[in-house]
């Protein structure tokens, strides 16, 4: 596990489970054509219904950022029926989709996909609005120590590891961020450690 250590802000709001929230996304349209099955489309869409809003109102731009800063996300509860109907759809293996079989597996149970795991972190990250303007990516390491099961209650506590400014664009930067997924019994579900694009606060 991953130990957490470094410069902690002043600004209890950076810890950002962040109130006040503020909806900025007003509906979240989820459409999956190439899915057979109705309730498969039923339950994703659910899953995303459920994980609307809230979202932080603190913007957080390259500007901002110090090494050593920490952010822990909102909470999210995986249900049975979310695992089974992503697996459906995008990792259709028996260890994600029947509980039996996946009995006699290498996970001993029911496990979501991997990818569900990075799924539900990645929309954690997103409410949590940092770096300002969008998560976007460069490049990334990922690792899941341990399997998501029903019922388990997600949670993603980040720490920036650099920030590097542009040499040729002087209107951003670049963040090296990681980000640990956590259960509730704050095990380690998923690592992560990725290179954002950044950018400056604009100008008034």
């Amino acid at each position: 596990m991953t130990t957490s250590i470094g410069w902690e802000p002043q600004n209890p709001r950076m810890f950002a489970r962040a109130l006040p929230y503020a909806t900025r996304h007003a509906s979240t349209a989820v459409a999956f054509r190439g899915c057979a099955c109705a309730a498969v489309r039923d339950n994703l869409r659910a899953t995303a219904i459920a994980m609307e809003a809230p979202v932080a109102t603190d913007d957080y731009y390259f500007d901002d950022l110090r090494v050593g800063m920490r952010f822990e996300s909102g909470s999210h509860t995986i249900t049975e029926a979310e695992i089974k109907a992503f697996a459906a759809a995008f990792d259709p293996q028996p260890f994600h989709l029947d509980d039996e079989r996946a009995r006699g597996t290498l996970f001993g149970g029911l496990a979501a996909s991997g990818w569900h795991t990075a799924a539900i972190t990645m929309r954690l990250m997103v409410d949590l609005g940092i770096p300002a303007g969008g998560l976007i990516g460069t490049g990334c390491e990922v690792s899941w120590p341990r399997p998501t099961r029903p019922g388990d209650t997600l949670r993603v506590f980040s720490e920036v590891l650099e920030i590097t400014p542009s040499r040729s664009r002087n209107d951003r930067g670049t963040a090296v961020i990681r980000s640990e997924t956590r259960n509730q019994n704050d095990e380690v579900v998923q690592q992560l450690t990725a290179k954002m694009v950044a950018f400056k606060r604009p100008r008034a």
